[in-house]
C-alpha cells in the first residue's frame, strides 16, 4: 500500500535525576557530597532511508518515545545517557513540527532532530561550594520535548508520467521497465504512483506513474489532488495522450486540460520539461485522431504502449532531455531568526494566578520538593528573575493560589 503523509506524535527522553549522596568511610567520616549527575535523555532524530518507499509503518504507528537518562549514583558516578530514537523515511520527505518546514530529506542518512532530550540533573557534588560544603540538594531530570510531526512524501524521480486515465500511462510503464501495475480498460485502475526502473544507455532512470489526473484535480477533482506534489520532484514530464481522447474531449483538448491543472497548482511544475507521446496508434482510425493532433502541438511522439511502437524514440528523446536538465533543488528552509520570548507569563483567573513559560515549567519539574534545601532555592531563583515582584504587583494576596503546570502552590509573604 502507497502512503505519502503520516503524522507523529513524538516525545524525547527525560533526563535522569541526579543523585543526593555522601561520602562515608571509616576513617574519612566528613567525605562531602559526592553525588553524579544524571545522564541526557535521548533525542528523537528523523533520517533519510533510500530503500524505504512510503510512509505506511509510519502511519500504522504513530506515537514514538525515546527512552530517559539514567539516574546519577553516588561516588560522583554519572548515569548514562540515553540513546537517541530514530526514525527512518524514504527520500523526498518533507517534514513539518507544528506546521513549519523544518526539513526537506533528500540524501541518504541526512537526519534532522525534531524532538531534543532533557538535560541530566545535577547531583548534589555539582551544588558543593565554600559556602556550602554539603549542600542537600539535587535536580530532577529534564522533561523531554514533545511535539507534533507531520510527514508529506514527494517521490523523487527522473521522469513523472502524467494523463487522463486509460491513456496507457502503466502500460507504458510495464513495457519499459520491470514494474508491474496494476492495468484494466476502466478510469482510476491506478490509485496510486508506480515507480519503474529503467536502463537506457547505460543510464538509470526512475519513471513514475501519477494517477488521476483530470478536470479540476488541482482542486481536489479525481485522484490527482492526492499526487500532484509527486510530480514536483521529477525533472521531466512525460505526458500521454489517449488518441482518441476521454469521454467527450478529444485528444489536444486532455492535453490543454492537464497543462491547465499543472499550472494552477504550480507555475514552476508547468514550466518543467515536457516530452508528448499520442498513444494507441495500433488502433483503427488513430491515424485521423494523430494527424489532427499534430496540426495543433509541434512535437509529437506517436507510439502503442500496448505493442511497443515508438517507444524507444521517447525514450531517447528523454535521455537527449535529460542530460540538460539541472538536479531539484531541495525545499529552501528558512532559518528561523531568534525570537525574545519572557522568561514567564502571568493570567489571573480570580484568586489563581497561571505562570507559563519553559524556563519556569523545566524549573518547576526540575526541583526536587522533598529536600527543604531544593524548595529554598526554587524560591530564591524565582525573586532572582523577578516572579515575586510581579506578582505582587498582580495583587496577589496570601493564600492565594499559584499554579504552574501540574503544580499548585499556596502564596505566603
Amino acid at each position: 500500500m502507497f502512503i505519502d503523509k503520516a503524522k507523529l506524535f513524538v516525545k524525547a527522553g527525560k533526563g535522569g535525576d541526579g543523585c543526593l549522596s555522601f561520602l562515608r568511610e571509616k576513617f574519612r567520616p566528613l567525605g562531602g557530597p559526592n553525588g553524579g549527575n544524571g545522564g541526557n535523555g535521548g533525542d528523537v532524530i528523523i533520517v533519510g532511508d533510500e530503500n524505504l518507499k512510503t510512509l505506511l509503518d509510519l502511519q500504522r504507528h504513530s506515537h514514538y518515545r525515546a527512552k530517559e537518562g539514567e539516574q546519577g549514583r553516588g561516588n560522583n558516578c554519572y548515569g548514562k545517557s540515553a540513546e537517541n530514537l530514530v526514525i527512518k523515511v524514504p527520500l523526498g520527505t518533507v517534514v513539518k513540527k507544528n506546521g513549519v518546514i523544518i526539513a526537506d530529506i533528500t540524501k541518504h542518512h541526512q537526519e534532522i532532530i525534531v524532538a531534543a532530550g532533557g538535560r541530566g540533573g545535577r547531583g548534589n557534588a555539582s551544588f558543593k561550594s565554600s559556602k556550602n560544603t554539603a549542600p542537600r540538594i539535587k535536580e530532577l531530570g529534564q522533561p523531554g520535548e514533545q511535539c507534533t510531526v507531520e510527514l508529506e512524501l514527494k517521490l523523487i524521480a527522473d521522469v513523472g508520467i502524467i494523463g487522463y486515465p486509460n491513456a496507457g500511462k502503466s502500460t507504458f510503464l510495464a513495457k519499459v521497465s520491470s514494474a508491474r501495475p496494476k492495468i484494466a480498460d476502466y478510469p482510476f485502475t491506478t490509485l496510486s504512483p508506480n515507480l519503474g526502473v529503467v536502463n537506457f544507455y547505460n543510464k538509470t532512470l526512475v519513471f513514475a506513474d501519477i494517477p488521476g489526473l483530470i478536470d479540476g484535480a488541482a482542486t481536489g477533482r479525481g485522484l490527482g489532488h492526492d499526487f500532484l506534489r509527486h510530480i514536483e520532484r521529477t525533472k521531466i514530464i512525460l505526458h500521454i495522450v489517449d488518441a482518441f481522447g476521454y469521454e467527450n474531449k478529444n485528444a489536444y483538448s486532455t492535453y490543454i486540460a492537464i497543462n491547465k491543472e499543472l499550472k494552477k497548482y504550480s507555475v514552476k511544475l508547468a514550466k518543467k520539461p515536457q516530452i508528448i507521446a499520442i498513444n494507441k496508434i495500433d488502433l483503427p482510425s488513430s491515424e485521423k485522431a494523430v494527424k489532427m493532433f499534430k496540426k495543433k502541438v509541434k512535437k509529437v511522439f506517436p507510439i502503442s504502449a500496448a505493442n511497443s511502437t515508438g517507444v524507444k524514440s521517447v525514450l531517447e528523446e528523454i535521455y537527449k532531455k535529460i542530460k540538460t536538465v539541472k538536479e531539484e533543488v531541495p525545499i529552501e528552509i528558512k532559518t528561523a531568526y531568534y525570537k525574545y520570548e519572557p522568561e514567564f507569563s502571568i493570567r489571573k483567573k480570580g484568586n489563581v494566578f497561571e505562570i507559563t513559560g519553559r524556563k519556569i515549567f523545566d524549573l518547576v519539574a526540575m526541583t526536587n520538593f522533598k529536600e527543604l534545601e531544593s524548595a529554598r532555592r526554587f524560591q530564591n531563583i524565582l525573586k532572582k528573575i523577578g516572579l515575586d515582584q510581579r506578582l505582587k504587583e498582580e495583587g496577589i494576596k496570601t493564600g492565594d493560589t499559584v499554579k504552574v503546570g501540574s503544580y499548585e502552590f499556596s502564596y505566603e509573604e
